[in-house]
Protein backbone atom coordinates (compact mmCIF):
# COMPACT_ATOMS: atom_id res chain seq x y z
CA UNK A 1 0.00 0.00 0.00
CA UNK A 2 1.37 3.36 -0.77
CA UNK A 3 2.30 5.30 2.15
CA UNK A 4 0.71 8.82 0.73
CA UNK A 5 1.57 11.08 3.67
CA UNK A 6 5.14 10.55 2.72
CA UNK A 7 5.23 10.23 -0.92
CA UNK A 8 3.25 13.74 -0.83
CA UNK A 9 5.43 16.87 -2.10
CA UNK A 10 8.66 14.10 -2.36
CA UNK A 11 9.06 16.52 -5.79
CA UNK A 12 8.28 19.89 -4.30
CA UNK A 13 10.81 22.48 -2.66
CA UNK A 14 8.00 23.12 -0.12
CA UNK A 15 7.87 24.76 3.05
CA UNK A 16 8.66 20.93 4.91
CA UNK A 17 11.60 21.33 2.54
CA UNK A 18 12.66 24.40 3.25
CA UNK A 19 12.50 24.28 6.90
CA UNK A 20 14.86 21.56 7.05
CA UNK A 21 17.48 23.18 4.63
CA UNK A 22 17.64 26.40 5.22
CA UNK A 23 18.95 27.89 8.54
CA UNK A 24 16.00 29.33 10.59
CA UNK A 25 16.71 32.85 10.25
CA UNK A 26 16.79 32.90 6.09
CA UNK A 27 13.43 30.94 6.14
CA UNK A 28 12.24 33.89 8.13
CA UNK A 29 13.28 36.27 5.87
CA UNK A 30 12.05 34.73 2.33
CA UNK A 31 8.46 33.90 4.23
CA UNK A 32 8.20 37.86 5.24
CA UNK A 33 9.61 38.66 1.87
CA UNK A 34 7.06 36.71 0.21
CA UNK A 35 3.84 37.59 2.03
CA UNK A 36 4.93 41.34 1.60
CA UNK A 37 5.45 41.43 -1.92
CA UNK A 38 9.00 42.92 -1.76
CA UNK A 39 12.08 41.61 -3.94
CA UNK A 40 14.84 39.14 -2.36
CA UNK A 41 18.52 40.20 -1.33
CA UNK A 42 21.09 38.76 -3.58
CA UNK A 43 22.60 37.34 -0.39
CA UNK A 44 19.38 35.52 0.44
CA UNK A 45 18.62 34.10 -3.27
CA UNK A 46 21.76 32.83 -3.55
CA UNK A 47 21.21 31.18 -0.06
CA UNK A 48 17.85 29.92 -1.37
CA UNK A 49 19.42 28.49 -4.32
CA UNK A 50 21.96 26.74 -3.18
CA UNK A 51 19.70 24.83 -1.21
CA UNK A 52 17.65 24.06 -3.87
CA UNK A 53 20.56 23.00 -5.93
CA UNK A 54 21.51 20.59 -3.36
CA UNK A 55 17.83 19.27 -3.03
CA UNK A 56 17.57 18.73 -6.74
CA UNK A 57 21.00 17.06 -6.79
CA UNK A 58 20.09 14.44 -4.61
CA UNK A 59 16.93 13.44 -6.53
CA UNK A 60 18.95 13.18 -9.88
CA UNK A 61 18.77 16.10 -11.81
CA UNK A 62 21.13 17.27 -14.02
CA UNK A 63 19.14 20.32 -15.33
CA UNK A 64 17.10 22.79 -14.10
CA UNK A 65 14.37 25.18 -16.30
CA UNK A 66 12.25 28.53 -15.47
CA UNK A 67 8.91 26.81 -16.41
CA UNK A 68 6.68 29.40 -17.53
CA UNK A 69 3.33 30.08 -19.43
CA UNK A 70 3.15 31.65 -22.64
CA UNK A 71 -0.10 32.87 -24.72
CA UNK A 72 -0.16 29.48 -26.04
CA UNK A 73 -2.16 27.60 -23.61
CA UNK A 74 0.39 25.38 -22.15
CA UNK A 75 3.81 25.72 -20.28
CA UNK A 76 7.55 26.09 -21.99
CA UNK A 77 10.16 25.49 -20.59
CA UNK A 78 14.27 25.96 -21.42
CA UNK A 79 16.48 22.91 -19.69
CA UNK A 80 19.60 24.66 -18.49
CA UNK A 81 22.30 22.02 -16.89
CA UNK A 82 23.99 22.97 -13.70
CA UNK A 83 27.99 22.38 -14.90
CA UNK A 84 30.04 25.11 -14.84
CA UNK A 85 33.70 24.52 -15.99
CA UNK A 86 36.36 24.37 -13.70
CA UNK A 87 40.13 25.85 -14.08
CA UNK A 88 41.66 22.33 -14.59
CA UNK A 89 39.07 21.08 -17.24
CA UNK A 90 36.76 19.42 -14.96
CA UNK A 91 33.11 20.66 -14.61
CA UNK A 92 31.30 21.26 -11.33
CA UNK A 93 27.98 22.03 -10.31
CA UNK A 94 26.49 25.31 -9.71
CA UNK A 95 23.50 27.19 -9.34
CA UNK A 96 23.26 31.01 -8.09
CA UNK A 97 20.55 33.22 -7.33
CA UNK A 98 20.86 34.82 -10.11
CA UNK A 99 19.96 32.09 -12.05
CA UNK A 100 16.97 31.26 -9.59
CA UNK A 101 15.74 34.79 -9.77
CA UNK A 102 15.64 35.52 -13.87
CA UNK A 103 16.33 34.15 -17.05
CA UNK A 104 16.75 35.11 -20.54
CA UNK A 105 14.82 32.93 -23.10
CA UNK A 106 14.38 33.37 -26.64
CA UNK A 107 10.65 35.41 -26.83
CA UNK A 108 10.54 35.76 -30.73
CA UNK A 109 8.64 33.10 -31.65
CA UNK A 110 6.10 33.43 -28.70
CA UNK A 111 2.68 34.86 -29.34
CA UNK A 112 2.61 38.54 -28.18
CA UNK A 113 -0.76 39.76 -29.33
CA UNK A 114 1.34 42.50 -31.70
CA UNK A 115 2.66 44.53 -28.10
CA UNK A 116 6.62 43.81 -29.81
CA UNK A 117 8.11 43.31 -33.02
CA UNK A 118 9.71 39.93 -34.09
CA UNK A 119 13.33 41.59 -34.07
CA UNK A 120 12.83 42.23 -30.14
CA UNK A 121 13.82 38.79 -29.38
CA UNK A 122 14.81 39.13 -25.68
CA UNK A 123 12.44 37.97 -23.38
CA UNK A 124 12.78 37.77 -19.29
CA UNK A 125 11.35 35.38 -16.89
CA UNK A 126 11.11 36.32 -13.35
CA UNK A 127 11.04 33.84 -10.26
CA UNK A 128 7.46 33.72 -8.56
CA UNK A 129 8.59 32.74 -5.03
CA UNK A 130 5.08 31.80 -4.33
CA UNK A 131 4.52 28.40 -6.26
CA UNK A 132 6.78 26.15 -5.48
CA UNK A 133 10.01 24.63 -7.58
CA UNK A 134 9.53 20.71 -8.06
CA UNK A 135 11.21 18.41 -9.93
CA UNK A 136 9.93 16.49 -13.39
CA UNK A 137 11.96 14.35 -15.56
CA UNK A 138 14.79 14.84 -13.43
CA UNK A 139 14.84 18.65 -14.06
CA UNK A 140 14.43 21.38 -11.33
CA UNK A 141 11.39 23.07 -12.56
CA UNK A 142 10.98 26.84 -11.21
CA UNK A 143 7.82 28.86 -11.93
CA UNK A 144 8.21 32.14 -13.34
CA UNK A 145 6.70 34.81 -14.75
CA UNK A 146 7.66 35.62 -18.42
CA UNK A 147 7.83 39.35 -19.92
CA UNK A 148 9.39 40.90 -22.95
CA UNK A 149 12.79 43.07 -22.82
CA UNK A 150 10.50 46.70 -22.48
CA UNK A 151 8.59 44.70 -20.04
CA UNK A 152 5.24 44.22 -21.95
CA UNK A 153 3.68 40.94 -20.40
CA UNK A 154 3.85 37.99 -22.66
CA UNK A 155 2.43 35.20 -20.80
CA UNK A 156 -0.99 34.46 -18.03
CA UNK A 157 0.91 34.45 -14.79
CA UNK A 158 1.89 37.92 -14.89
CA UNK A 159 -1.94 38.80 -14.99
CA UNK A 160 -3.08 36.47 -12.67
CA UNK A 161 -0.61 37.88 -10.13
CA UNK A 162 -1.40 41.27 -10.63
CA UNK A 163 -5.14 40.68 -10.16
CA UNK A 164 -4.71 38.82 -7.01
CA UNK A 165 -2.80 42.07 -5.79
CA UNK A 166 -5.21 43.93 -6.99
CA UNK A 167 -8.28 41.97 -5.07
CA UNK A 168 -6.34 41.83 -1.88
CA UNK A 169 -6.03 45.85 -1.52
CA UNK A 170 -9.55 46.54 -2.92
CA UNK A 171 -10.78 43.62 -0.63
CA UNK A 172 -8.89 44.39 2.21
CA UNK A 173 -10.77 48.05 2.14
CA UNK A 174 -14.48 46.85 1.95
CA UNK A 175 -13.36 44.76 5.14
CA UNK A 176 -12.30 47.98 7.17
CA UNK A 177 -15.85 49.09 6.50
CA UNK A 178 -16.76 46.65 8.48
CA UNK A 179 -13.89 47.41 11.34
CA UNK A 180 -12.23 43.95 10.18
CA UNK A 181 -8.73 44.31 9.49
CA UNK A 182 -6.74 41.76 8.25
CA UNK A 183 -3.13 41.34 6.68
CA UNK A 184 -3.66 39.14 3.72
CA UNK A 185 -6.71 38.10 1.24
CA UNK A 186 -6.27 34.39 -0.52
CA UNK A 187 -8.32 34.13 -3.77
CA UNK A 188 -8.29 30.32 -3.82
CA UNK A 189 -9.95 27.76 -6.61
CA UNK A 190 -10.34 24.31 -7.02
CA UNK A 191 -10.45 23.99 -10.85
CA UNK A 192 -12.06 20.62 -11.79
CA UNK A 193 -10.54 18.63 -14.90
CA UNK A 194 -12.92 16.94 -17.25
CA UNK A 195 -11.00 14.78 -19.77
CA UNK A 196 -11.95 11.62 -21.94
CA UNK A 197 -10.12 8.31 -22.63
CA UNK A 198 -10.11 6.41 -26.08
CA UNK A 199 -8.10 3.35 -26.94
CA UNK A 200 -4.42 4.45 -29.01
CA UNK A 201 -5.28 1.59 -31.51
CA UNK A 202 -8.90 3.09 -32.17
CA UNK A 203 -7.54 6.78 -31.85
CA UNK A 204 -4.70 6.09 -34.60
CA UNK A 205 -7.35 5.17 -36.95
CA UNK A 206 -9.23 8.80 -36.86
CA UNK A 207 -6.96 11.30 -38.43
CA UNK A 208 -9.62 14.19 -36.81
CA UNK A 209 -8.68 12.91 -33.43
CA UNK A 210 -4.91 12.53 -34.37
CA UNK A 211 -4.89 16.65 -35.75
CA UNK A 212 -7.10 18.42 -34.26
CA UNK A 213 -8.09 16.40 -30.89
CA UNK A 214 -11.41 16.26 -31.69
CA UNK A 215 -13.66 14.58 -34.25
CA UNK A 216 -15.00 16.65 -37.19
CA UNK A 217 -17.35 14.18 -38.65
CA UNK A 218 -18.93 11.09 -38.02
CA UNK A 219 -22.07 8.77 -37.33
CA UNK A 220 -24.30 9.37 -33.74
CA UNK A 221 -23.50 6.53 -31.01
CA UNK A 222 -26.31 3.85 -30.63
CA UNK A 223 -26.13 4.54 -27.28
CA UNK A 224 -24.86 7.90 -25.86
CA UNK A 225 -25.35 9.60 -22.40
CA UNK A 226 -29.29 9.22 -22.66
CA UNK A 227 -29.72 7.21 -19.32
CA UNK A 228 -27.00 9.14 -17.57
CA UNK A 229 -26.02 5.78 -16.29
CA UNK A 230 -21.99 6.43 -16.83
CA UNK A 231 -22.34 9.27 -14.40
CA UNK A 232 -21.05 8.27 -11.40
CA UNK A 233 -21.01 4.67 -12.84
CA UNK A 234 -18.48 1.93 -11.69
CA UNK A 235 -14.77 2.56 -12.92
CA UNK A 236 -13.61 -0.29 -15.34
CA UNK A 237 -10.40 -1.52 -14.24
CA UNK A 238 -8.25 0.00 -16.99
CA UNK A 239 -9.21 3.36 -16.38
CA UNK A 240 -8.75 2.43 -12.06
CA UNK A 241 -5.26 1.82 -13.23
CA UNK A 242 -4.82 4.79 -15.06
CA UNK A 243 -5.85 7.31 -12.04
CA UNK A 244 -3.89 5.72 -9.25
CA UNK A 245 -0.62 6.26 -10.88
CA UNK A 246 -2.49 9.61 -11.96
CA UNK A 247 -2.80 10.53 -8.43
CA UNK A 248 0.78 9.21 -7.33
CA UNK A 249 2.11 10.87 -9.76
CA UNK A 250 0.40 14.02 -9.13
CA UNK A 251 0.80 13.25 -4.99
CA UNK A 252 4.79 13.68 -4.95
CA UNK A 253 4.19 17.08 -7.18
CA UNK A 254 2.60 18.11 -4.39
CA UNK A 255 -0.75 18.31 -5.96
CA UNK A 256 -4.20 18.20 -4.04
CA UNK A 257 -5.86 15.40 -6.24
CA UNK A 258 -8.96 14.11 -4.09
CA UNK A 259 -11.91 13.28 -6.53
CA UNK A 260 -12.32 10.93 -9.29
CA UNK A 261 -15.35 10.11 -10.85
CA UNK A 262 -17.59 8.98 -14.39
CA UNK A 263 -19.03 11.84 -16.17
CA UNK A 264 -22.04 12.22 -17.92
CA UNK A 265 -20.61 11.12 -21.60
CA UNK A 266 -19.43 7.53 -22.48
CA UNK A 267 -15.72 7.83 -21.76
CA UNK A 268 -15.55 10.53 -19.97
CA UNK A 269 -14.06 11.36 -16.71
CA UNK A 270 -13.30 13.84 -13.89
CA UNK A 271 -10.32 14.74 -11.66
CA UNK A 272 -10.75 17.53 -9.03
CA UNK A 273 -8.39 18.41 -6.62
CA UNK A 274 -8.69 20.37 -3.35
CA UNK A 275 -8.99 24.05 -3.29
CA UNK A 276 -5.60 26.04 -3.09
CA UNK A 277 -4.61 29.68 -3.81
CA UNK A 278 -4.94 30.28 -7.45
CA UNK A 279 -1.79 31.04 -8.34
CA UNK A 280 -0.34 27.64 -7.12
CA UNK A 281 -3.85 26.06 -8.24
CA UNK A 282 -3.42 27.25 -11.72
CA UNK A 283 0.53 25.52 -11.86
CA UNK A 284 -1.46 22.39 -10.28
CA UNK A 285 -3.77 22.45 -13.28
CA UNK A 286 -0.96 22.73 -15.93
CA UNK A 287 0.71 20.23 -14.59
CA UNK A 288 -2.51 18.04 -14.13
CA UNK A 289 -3.34 17.86 -17.86
CA UNK A 290 0.15 17.52 -18.58
CA UNK A 291 0.47 14.08 -16.48
CA UNK A 292 -3.03 13.14 -17.74
CA UNK A 293 -1.81 12.68 -21.49
CA UNK A 294 0.95 11.15 -20.71
CA UNK A 295 -0.10 8.23 -18.43
CA UNK A 296 -2.60 7.81 -20.77
CA UNK A 297 -0.32 6.55 -23.42
CA UNK A 298 1.46 4.70 -20.82
CA UNK A 299 -1.57 2.45 -20.12
CA UNK A 300 -2.45 2.26 -24.13
CA UNK A 301 -5.17 4.96 -24.19
CA UNK A 302 -5.12 9.03 -25.51
CA UNK A 303 -6.13 11.53 -22.99
CA UNK A 304 -8.41 14.36 -24.95
CA UNK A 305 -8.52 17.89 -23.50
CA UNK A 306 -10.64 19.40 -25.94
CA UNK A 307 -13.64 21.35 -24.72
CA UNK A 308 -16.25 19.13 -27.06
CA UNK A 309 -14.53 16.36 -29.05
CA UNK A 310 -17.37 14.10 -29.88
CA UNK A 311 -20.81 15.97 -31.21
CA UNK A 312 -24.18 14.78 -29.40
CA UNK A 313 -22.78 14.31 -26.02
CA UNK A 314 -21.22 16.75 -23.61
CA UNK A 315 -18.09 18.37 -24.21
CA UNK A 316 -15.59 18.83 -20.80
CA UNK A 317 -15.41 22.26 -18.18
CA UNK A 318 -13.12 23.26 -15.84
CA UNK A 319 -14.98 24.46 -13.32
CA UNK A 320 -13.28 26.64 -11.06
CA UNK A 321 -14.93 26.97 -7.65
CA UNK A 322 -13.44 30.43 -6.74
CA UNK A 323 -13.63 32.08 -3.88
CA UNK A 324 -12.18 34.89 -1.62
CA UNK A 325 -10.99 34.20 1.90
CA UNK A 326 -8.91 35.95 4.93
CA UNK A 327 -5.65 34.65 6.05
CA UNK A 328 -7.69 33.80 8.79
CA UNK A 329 -9.40 31.20 7.14
CA UNK A 330 -12.64 33.32 7.17
CA UNK A 331 -14.40 32.76 3.37
CA UNK A 332 -16.02 36.26 2.20
CA UNK A 333 -18.53 33.89 0.19
CA UNK A 334 -19.72 32.10 3.27
CA UNK A 335 -23.57 33.09 3.77
CA UNK A 336 -23.39 32.30 7.16
CA UNK A 337 -27.02 31.33 8.99
CA UNK A 338 -28.66 34.37 8.26
CA UNK A 339 -28.42 35.58 4.54
CA UNK A 340 -30.53 38.38 4.56
CA UNK A 341 -29.21 40.00 7.74
CA UNK A 342 -25.06 39.34 6.14
CA UNK A 343 -24.06 42.75 5.35
CA UNK A 344 -20.67 41.52 4.72
CA UNK A 345 -21.63 38.37 2.03
CA UNK A 346 -24.16 40.24 0.38
CA UNK A 347 -21.97 43.26 -0.17
CA UNK A 348 -19.34 40.72 -1.74
CA UNK A 349 -21.94 39.26 -3.52
CA UNK A 350 -22.98 42.27 -5.03
CA UNK A 351 -19.40 43.01 -5.85
CA UNK A 352 -19.45 40.17 -8.15
CA UNK A 353 -22.69 40.33 -9.90
CA UNK A 354 -21.47 43.95 -10.63
CA UNK A 355 -18.23 43.20 -11.71
CA UNK A 356 -19.07 40.47 -14.27
CA UNK A 357 -22.01 42.15 -15.39
CA UNK A 358 -20.14 45.38 -16.32
CA UNK A 359 -16.73 43.82 -17.52
CA UNK A 360 -18.22 40.65 -19.23
CA UNK A 361 -16.88 41.52 -22.39
CA UNK A 362 -13.31 41.36 -20.63
CA UNK A 363 -13.85 38.42 -19.54
CA UNK A 364 -15.09 36.60 -22.41
CA UNK A 365 -12.25 37.86 -24.15
CA UNK A 366 -9.73 35.84 -22.11
CA UNK A 367 -11.80 32.81 -22.48
CA UNK A 368 -12.39 32.64 -26.15
CA UNK A 369 -11.20 30.13 -28.12
CA UNK A 370 -12.50 28.06 -30.78
CA UNK A 371 -12.69 24.80 -28.45
CA UNK A 372 -15.36 26.94 -26.50
CA UNK A 373 -16.79 27.86 -28.86
CA UNK A 374 -18.18 24.25 -29.92
CA UNK A 375 -18.60 23.62 -26.41
CA UNK A 376 -21.12 26.44 -25.09
CA UNK A 377 -24.55 26.75 -25.39
CA UNK A 378 -25.53 23.33 -24.89
CA UNK A 379 -26.19 21.72 -21.77
CA UNK A 380 -22.90 21.94 -20.05
CA UNK A 381 -21.97 24.44 -18.03
CA UNK A 382 -21.70 27.13 -18.01
CA UNK A 383 -24.58 27.76 -20.23
CA UNK A 384 -24.58 30.68 -23.10
CA UNK A 385 -26.34 33.68 -21.00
Amino acid sequence: MTNVPKLFGSLAFNERVMKDRLPAKTYKEFQRAVAAGEPLSRELADIMAYAMKDWALEHGCTHYTHWFQPMTGITAEKHESFIQPAADGRVIMGFSGKDLIQGEPDASSFPSGGLRATFEARGYTAWDPTSYAFIKDDCLCIPTAFCSYTGDVLDKKTPLLRSIAALDKSAKRVLALFGIHTEKIVTNVGPEQEYFLVDKKLWEKRRDLVYCGRTLFGAKVPKGQEMEDHYFGVIKPRVKAFMEELDEELWKLGVLAKTEHNEVAPAQHELAPIFSPVNIATDHNQLMMEYMKRIAMKHGMVCLLHEKPFEGINGSGKHNNWSISTVEGKNLFDPGDDVYNNDQFLLFLAAVLKGVDEYQDVMRATVASAGNDHRLGANEAPPAI
